[in-house]
């Protein structure tokens, strides 16, 4: 058997469904070999596009994504995603092509060492010297990019490599089952509980990617604690329950770190440092108990007294079986802080001022979304906002990245969750930096037939910068930018463009394009006017008196 055509089998033997990429000359064999897989070949117009689908793939099913990319530039264009799978914890499997390995033909002409270049952002990377061992090479590359923490992996196959004669043989695929916490951490966690005066329930991103819902419910219930999520946490548990406390947005200074700060006792569940550092961490007589699938890392803003390693649905359910509601528990406090945040966070729902508040855009999409209804993110100050502001109902149904944060995931994550979820409402929200970093795919998007609403979020500038810049009171300098016609932009490529004039226009725009079946752009402009004197000023003053 050709060795492209065994690369192909062994990705069919995974359960592959699609390939994202930008193929090269080196990949020429293998794509003759996809042409007649069951598995589809979706071409996108960077290498950065189809790294971010494959990448949200990866986070939504838990099984990896892949994409495609030739040798040199286009695998150094795959560095970016690769660092957004590892560090987001989103299963993806990466192949580039390479020169042949055994006869040169072209020098040293686009060759780098790609495999070198990924290690430091991959679990794993390899390159392909030998077709009769792509089946035991593909096999755990997949192995390793599902098992906790999950990641991205990468493949180099070169070109002579593709064309070689091998063995017709693929291996069996093996699940791998995740161990139980050891029951003397568990009665420790539960001794700890119980000791406690204010314990406090942290829910963080691992949580989010095993969908441990039903497990952490029964414990809020069960026990009355509080609860907060990180922002790749949000949504594990209906926020709308009565002991939701808020998302950890900021770094400082908000209702939930008022919380924090009174906290005795923090259950962290599924958050890792990677996420951002755990500000509440300090040697200050505060206990954690680290509940995750591997112990926790120590770092100086991260020492856990104690970790309850294993499966985490099977830790929160032991610790709900154990715990019993203490007269000592005290959540007082806590149910001060959960009336000021109501208060605060809707403060500016009804403003119907233009350009529009992204509070006001929050509320607006809350109320015209399902409950699966599915909102992606890029990176900027809106984000933010989203995290602080937006209720969700169920869990992965605000997509944001606050791992890597990188710029320019947003609109190639929406197409990958509306090609999962076509019956589901999907709506990119991302700034104009961000949006521009990937806009081609919009061709993509046209391409594909997808119904999908990007919302530009337009200051013609880098606002995420400009309110640190604020903040530290340097001066406004260097942020500034000139935007395209956007809906002119969005008719170029197929799609219907929009500018709403204000906010009834907008509101209007925003049902014809859940409700037309096309992809649509809205050029929407927006008020960043209050980040500074709310998120910078206001909290610092409002949560110190709490």
């Amino acid at each position: 058997m050709k060795a492209s055509d065994l690369f192909v089998k062994a990705l069919e033997n995974e359960g592959v469904e699609y390939i994202f990429g930008v193929p090269g000359e080196e990949n020429l064999d293998f794509l003759q070999s996809l042409k007649n897989s069951k598995i589809k070949l979706i071409v996108n117009r960077h290498e950065q596009g189809a790294g971010f689908m494959a990448a949200t793939y990866g986070r939504l099913t838990g099984k990896p994504g892949v994409c495609l990319a030739t040798l040199g530039p286009g695998a150094t264009n795959l560095v970016t995603p690769a660092a957004y799978a590892q560090l987001g914890g989103m299963p993806m499997l990466m192949i580039t092509g390479q020169k042949p390995i055994k006869k040169s033909k072209q020098a040293r002409f686009q060759i780098i060492d790609v495999v070198g270049m990924m290690r430091p952002i991959t679990k794993y990377t390899k390159q392909i010297v030998d077709g009769n061992n792509i089946s035991s090479n593909v096999r755990e590359a997949f192995r390793l990019a599902m098992e906790e923490k999950p990641g991205a992996v990468h493949l180099e196959f070169p070109e002579d490599i593709a064309q070689e004669d091998c063995d017709e043989s693929v291996f069996e695929v093996v699940g791998h089952i995740i161990p139980k916490p050891d029951d003397k951490a568990i009665a420790k966690a539960v001794e700890m509980i119980h000791a406690a005066k204010m314990p406090l329930l942290l829910i963080g991103a691992g949580a989010n990617r095993k969908v441990t819902c039903d497990a952490l419910r029964d414990f809020v219930d069960h026990t009355g604690i509080y609860f907060f999520t990180t922002q790749m946490g949000k949504g594990v548990i209906d926020e709308r329950h009565s002991q939701y406390l808020g998302t950890a947005a900021l770094s400082s200074y908000d209702f939930i770190h008022a919380a924090i700060e009174e906290a005795d006792l923090i259950i962290n569940v599924g958050h890792d440092v990677i996420e951002k550092p755990p500000f509440f961490m300090k040697n200050n007589g505060k206990k954690v108990i680290h509940v995750n699938f591997s112990p926790a890392e120590v770092d100086p803003v991260y020492f856990p007294q104690l970790n309850v390693v294993g499966d985490i649905t099977s830790s929160v359910k032991k610790l709900t079986e154990h715990t019993l509601v203490q007269e000592n528990w005290d959540f007082d406090f806590y149910k001060k802080v959960t009336k000021e945040v109501a208060e605060h966070l809707s403060k500016y729902f009804l403003d119907e001022r233009f350009p529009m508040l992204p509070q006001r855009l929050v509320n607006l999409l809350r109320k015209k979304l399902d409950s699966k209804d599915i909102i992606t993110l890029d990176n900027g100050i809106y984000k933010l906002w989203f995290a602080r502001n937006y209720t969700c109902y169920e869990p992965n149904t605000l997509l944001l990245d606050n791992a890597l944060a990188s710029m320019g995931a947003g609109l190639p994550s929406a197409m990958m969750v509306k090609m999962l979820y076509p019956d589901r409402n999907v709506v990119a929200v991302v700034g104009d930096g961000g949006f521009m970093m990937n806009s081609q795919e919009i061709e993509t998007a046209v391409r594909l037939g997808l119904h999908l609403t990007v919302i530009i979020l337009n200051d013609n500038a880098y606002g995420m910068i400009k309110w640190k810049q604020q903040d530290m009171g340097f001066d406004d300098f260097g942020l500034d930018y000139k935007n395209p016609d956007f809906v002119m932009y969005a008719e170029s490529y197929g799609a219907k463009g929009h500018r709403p004039q204000n906010d009834a226009d907008f509101q209007e725009i925003l049902h014809h394009c859940l409700e037309d079946k096309s992809v649509h752009i809205i050029d929407l402009p927006v008020d960043y006017s209050l980040n500074h004197p709310i998120l910078n000023v206001m909290l610092k003053e409002k949560t110190k008196k709490l």
